[in-house]
């Protein structure tokens, strides 16, 4: 007896959506050997077709693989199928009457460690400082902060995560195209860039938002980038990178990138500068600057740059300049005092001018270069401590106009 049963069939699977052609523009060269291996160029090309890429990317600011004149045509087809050369995109813009102007630039949804997306898009602002004789581009590391400091509007927004190096340096990318610092690219009409020298953005400062030594990896990457002379080509001494103390990262960021070294500071003593700079119960203002009297490479040609916010009541007297000139004997220093920029629910107002400027001057007749820091863009709030993200702002302005 022969008998039959009837198996339902397992319908077949959807296929899986393509992922989107990843971006080479903020590649390292290591990605983007990796890149041209994976569309079959030989190996023993590749050395040659990173270069030629590596230009075209940072030097010239191509947008697409067609404009690489001198890199045979198929290889750009192959390329324009697998890669793009997509930038993130900018959200929104804000220009200050000074000339200030402000990106708020959105990310692509990053990959968590199953690949999928861990994030919806995140947000970051990058700042442009436009004076006569240079132009200084301060860019993010992080999303958000996971410092906390009392006086910084970028503290009470919580850390995201970490940018990768090629997003560190697609700022840099973005602001160039923006105020037409490539080749060929028109600047803008409004007479507010540099008037002296051949670049519009010729510094770099890790001053935006996140802690950049929390992101060491990419933060070095990104100098590295930064600094090839084959490409974006701005020297070492041109960029610096700011850190409110992270001790263990220190010596690494001076022997591994160049780059110049600043300290938030803000404070002569711990039990206040606990409260300024959280970071502080870990790691203590002697272990931070006996860490800066060891820091590779410091000298009186290359000083470290100590930050700090004047306060009005709370860290401005005298008595705290004489001690900040105590605590910095034997350091090749120079300190920045940065009027208090205020912001919405700020807890503090900035010193009164006649105390900035006493305070200067007993640095200064100490033997340290004390310049005041003018306040810049502080109408889009973009000066120092005021960056955060606007959707961030417009999210909590949403909630408190929905509260009871």
């Amino acid at each position: 007896m022969i008998t039959s049963s009837l198996v339902a069939e397992t319908p077949p699977s959807p296929p899986s959506p393509r992922s989107p052609p990843r971006s080479l523009a903020g590649a390292t060269r290591a990605e983007l050997a990796g890149a041209l291996a994976s569309v079959g160029v030989p190996e023993r090309e590749i050395r040659m077709r990173v270069a030629q890429l590596w230009r075209w990317i940072y030097f010239q600011g191509a947008t697409s693989f067609d404009s690489m004149l001198n890199v045979a045509k198929p290889l750009r087809a192959r390329l324009a199928e697998s890669f793009t050369l997509d930038r993130p995109k900018v959200a929104a813009v804000q220009v200050s009457s000074d000339g200030t102007r402000k990106w708020l630039i959105r990310l692509d949804p990053a990959p968590n460690d199953k690949g999928a997306p861990d994030d919806k898009g995140a947000e970051i602002e990058c700042v442009y400082i436009p004076e006569s004789d240079r132009g200084t581009l301060c860019v993010s590391s992080q999303v958000g902060c996971t410092l906390t400091c009392s006086f910084c509007h970028t503290g009470t927004q919580k850390l995201v995560r970490n940018l990768s190096a090629q997003e560190i340096i697609s700022q840099l990318i973005i602001a160039r195209e923006q105020i037409g610092d490539f080749p060929g690219l028109t600047p803008p009409a409004d007479g507010l860039l540099p008037t002296e020298g051949s670049r519009a953005i010729s510094n770099i400062v890790f001053m935006g938002m996140g802690e950049p030594l929390y992101n060491y990896e990419n933060v070095r990457d990104a100098v590295a980038i930064l600094s090839d002379g084959d490409g974006l080509s701005l020297s070492k001494r041109r960029i610096t990178v700011s850190t409110a103390g992270v001790v263990p990262r220190l010596a690494e960021l001076g022997s591994e990138t160049g780059a110049m070294l600043a300290i938030s500071l803000h404070a002569v003593r711990d039990d206040l500068r606990d409260k300024l700079v959280p970071l502080n119960k870990k790691y203590p203002i002697a272990e931070l600057l006996q860490a800066c009297r060891t820091f590779p490479g410091a000298s009186n040609a290359r000083r470290i740059t100590f930050e700090y916010v004047m306060l009005k009541g709370i860290n401005d007297s005298p008595a705290e300049a004489r001690e900040l000139v105590r605590l910095l004997k034997g350091i090749p220093a120079k300190i920045n005092l940065i009027p208090f920029n205020p912001w919405p629910g700020a807890p503090y107002e900035c010193s009164d001018w006649p105390t900035i400027e006493k305070f200067s001057d007993i640095v200064f007749n100490a033997g340290y270069a004390s310049p005041v820091r003018t306040p810049r863009g502080r109408d889009i709030l973009a000066a120092c401590g005021q960056l955060k993200s606007e959707t961030e702002k417009l999210r909590a302005r949403a909630r408190l106009a929905a509260a009871p």
